[in-house]
């Protein structure tokens, strides 16, 4: 459904609060094993990915980068957490997801949060994308 010009002063975007109650809220709603296999992984929510960040993955532009998964994945030996080590992390950028949502009118927000918090989990626990593609249809499930 298009949205008309004049429309667009009615909607807002969530703040940032709106959208780490709605990271949980994705969080929460994964699909069992996935979701307690991922009890030990936090989320958190900023604006963009840091300069250094955006460089170490060769990116120009912060719009490129929805999602990153911070810490050592089980994949890297982190099956057993260090000590004083930070707990994992998966951060969100909450513009750059919101520009693609802009872009792609079938997706919700709900969808594409899910979708970036499953593949960055993902990444910790070494997945294939089949397997990640299968976990996020058994979340759309539920």
């Amino acid at each position: 459904m298009a949205i008309s010009p004049n429309q667009w002063g009615e909607r807002l975007a969530p703040s940032l609060d709106d959208f780490e109650a709605l990271a949980r809220e994705a969080l929460y709603s994964l699909p069992e094993p996935f979701r307690s296999l991922a009890s030990d992984i936090t989320c958190s929510v900023a604006e963009f990915a840091e300069e250094d960040v955006l460089e170490e993955f060769d990116m120009e532009s912060p719009f490129e980068l929805m999602g990153l998964f911070v810490g050592t994945g089980l994949t890297e030996g982190g099956a057993v957490p260090q000590t004083g080590q930070l707990p994992n992390n998966v951060i969100l950028y909450r513009r750059a997801i919101l520009d693609y949502w802009a872009e792609n009118e079938g997706d919700t927000l709900g969808e594409i949060v899910t979708h970036v918090l499953v593949h960055e989990i993902g990444h910790h626990f070494g997945f294939s994308d089949d397997d990640m593609e299968a976990i996020e249809t058994a979340a759309e499930r539920e």
